[in-house]
């Protein structure tokens, strides 16, 4: 006579074993698991979203409070002359290199050399940090960079690229949604080729840049409304940018036509 119990959990559907074997399929076929991959770009979505409201909080701060020490930062800066400039942004492309976070040098960037030269400055020199590591992790390899890529944002990451190519490397430098270091690291271990990697950094930092220097330069309190008001439409672009990337398929095809 047949078990009751058994006949019952074959009525009930898949349970929690079957997911797992389902994640574990879809695994070995080179995609991450269905559940790991939504719950990463949850995630990143998260933090995207809570980085702009405290944006959003400092741009006000910034522009009703009077932050007089700032400014005298700024006069600080420009009295050390014309060669502080290059050595701040020396520095800013070496440094960045490592797996340190860029943002603090870009809204320095901001405060000590305000909009245009700031921006100039900080896209050199994140250009110059990107295409750098790149290079270096190309030659040094995956055992090497290995202890600095266990984040978990970071197999999110890798599976766009494997599956965009350098198309995915521009959506993720559109706003900070993983570390800049990450996207360097994993966008080297891929299969993008240097020059439209290079190409896509660029294009996809820019927006994300110009709004954190604008950022620091509001900063010093001397503030136009129309300059929050670009600053936050960059952000609102970036933001937008990543939702529309996490909503959009991610197929072989794309892959196969972005790496080449």
């Amino acid at each position: 006579m047949p078990d009751r119990s058994a006949v019952s959990e074959d009525v009930a559907g898949p349970t929690a074993a079957d997911a797992e074997i389902a994640d574990a399929a879809s695994a070995g076929d080179g995609h991450p698991p269905t559940s790991g991959r939504r719950r990463a770009d949850r995630r990143i979505l998260r933090r995207a979203l809570v980085a702009a409201v405290l944006l959003a909080a400092v741009l006000a701060a910034s522009y009703f409070v009077p932050l007089p020490s700032i400014s005298s930062v700024r006069d600080w800066g420009a009295d050390l002359g014309p060669a502080f400039v290059w050595l701040f942004f020396l520095a800013y492309a070496v440094v960045t290199i490592a797996p340190i976070p860029r943002s603090t040098f870009t809204v320095m960037s901001g405060i000590f050399f305000g909009p245009l030269v700031g921006f100039a400055g900080a896209m050199i020199a994140s250009s110059v940090a990107a295409v750098a590591a790149f290079v270096l992790v190309r030659r040094v390899g995956r055992d090497r960079v290995q202890p600095y890529l266990k984040a978990p944002v970071v197999r999110a990451v890798e599976y766009r690229l494997e599956r965009r190519g350098w198309l995915a490397v521009g959506s993720l430098r559109f706003i900070a949604a993983c570390p800049f270091s990450v996207a360097n690291y994993c966008s080297a271990l891929s299969s993008v080729r240097l020059v439209p990697y290079a190409i896509a950094s660029i294009l996809g930092m820019a927006p994300g840049t110009a709004a954190v220097v604008m950022l620091g330069d509001s900063l010093t309190g001397d503030t136009h409304p129309l300059q929050l008001a670009v600053t936050g439409g960059l952000f609102a672009i970036g933001i937008a940018g990543l939702v529309l990337d996490s909503r959009l398929p991610v197929s072989s095809s794309n892959a196969t036509s972005a790496a080449t």
